[in-house]
């Protein structure tokens, strides 16, 4: 009854979370802290702890037959897989995040100047150093960023709850080694109350046996 008056969306058939890897809302995941800890000081993805316990999750639809799952703890660490599928039967890339930075613009002229700094070879702030440009490679001086609405869920009705619309470039730089990456992503997001933050997460690639859930 209180749904009819109040106008609770009902979730649509076949609409549930998925589950990738055993990853989904509400679980735990254990991820293998040597993924990162073996750079040592030469990382700066600040992240501390190998539990992740799952609040929230997103997901992605890049309209190109691909798919980003999101999956966040209360501090906005992100756990994101990318599949070629809705279910996330199909996982070609995991990779985990955590925030650097958040700002607010004061004023709507700030936000160009930020999306700027998004399309351009390479992407530094205060206290790192510079990233390159992954997305599109490096050959050409500037590059349109990504554009896309996630949607957001805070439980697991199949109701999406939050939706956040996003401009967002990848940046990364090589660590000592053969293998070892630093990842920045770079974000211009804004609710659908009109709310725009910018915002730059650390983050590294995981492989498929570095967590569990």
């Amino acid at each position: 009854m209180f749904d009819r008056l109040f106008g609770r969306k009902q979730p649509l058939e076949g609409t549930g979370l998925p589950v990738i890897r055993n990853v989904t809302l509400g679980r735990t995941v254990t991820v293998d802290p040597l993924a990162w800890r073996r750079f040592g000081d030469e990382l700066l993805f600040p992240f501390d702890r190998d539990t992740l316990v799952i609040v929230a999750q997103g997901l992605v639809d890049l309209n190109e037959g691909g798919f980003v799952h999101r999956f966040y703890t209360d501090d906005d660490i992100m756990f994101q897989a990318v599949s070629n599928d809705r279910a996330g039967q199909d996982v070609t890339d995991v990779t985990i995040f955590a925030p650097w930075d958040s700002a607010y613009p004061s004023s709507a002229a700030q936000r160009p100047a930020w999306k700027t700094r998004l399309k351009a070879r390479s992407f530094t702030a205060e206290g790192l150093p510079d990233y390159d440009r992954v997305w599109f490679g490096p050959e050409a001086s500037e590059q349109e960023p990504v554009t896309f609405w996630e949607d957001i869920h805070d439980d697991r009705d199949g109701i999406v709850d939050r939706r956040i619309f996003q401009t967002c470039m990848l940046f990364g730089r090589d660590l000592p080694g053969d293998d070892g990456r630093e990842l920045l992503l770079a974000i211009d997001q804004e609710n659908e109350a009109g709310d725009v933050s910018f915002e730059i997460m650390l983050g590294m690639a995981l492989e498929l046996g570095e967590f569990r859930a």
